[in-house]
């Protein structure tokens, strides 16, 4: 919860700047001579950018989180095995032992964005987030009816491949 609460913090203050720099942007626009209307337009791309990168990000999130609480309803969810350290941090060999089990379910249902969530929360573990994100990405294609084609990316096996992340 104090995740989601501080994410909601960064994302109004990240909504507060755009506006900020979008107004300053359509204030260089406004003095109407070529160097201001090119700096203005270029103040104008950033929140433009951000703005998008925010939706993007917030989509993924609240898909990830549906994709959780229906595997979550169906009994699903990854039990936390993971050994951890004094400090509290996931012991290394704990998860890449439960990595290879995922990895291997994953291979024999490639299908199922069950496995594919699964996966993506191995990958989270391993410290992986690159290839966490994509298994997720996959698991939310699967889910919603896609094929869940990935132009570039991993298979679970490590191997390259063109239709797994």
């Amino acid at each position: 919860m104090r995740a989601k609460i501080t994410y909601f913090i960064l994302a109004a203050v990240l909504a507060a700047y755009f506006v900020l720099a979008g107004s300053r942007g359509v204030l260089l626009i406004g003095q109407g001579t070529a160097v201001t209307v090119a700096l203005g337009l270029a103040v104008l791309v950033l929140p433009l950018i951000g703005v998008w990168f925010l939706w993007q990000t917030t989509r993924f999130a609240r898909n990830a989180e549906r994709l959780a609480r229906e595997l979550e309803a169906e009994g699903g969810l990854p039990v936390d095995e993971l050994r951890r350290t004094p400090s509290g941090r996931i012991d290394r060999d704990s998860a890449d032992a439960v990595f290879a089990r995922r990895k291997a379910e994953t291979e024999r249902a490639p299908g199922d964005w069950r496995c594919w969530f699964r996966l993506a929360v191995a990958y989270r573990d391993a410290r992986d987030t690159p290839r966490a994100r994509r298994a997720m990405q996959r698991a939310i294609a699967l889910h919603d009816g896609h094929d869940g084609h990935q132009p570039h990316g991993t298979a679970p096996n490590g191997q390259s491949g063109s239709d797994v992340p």
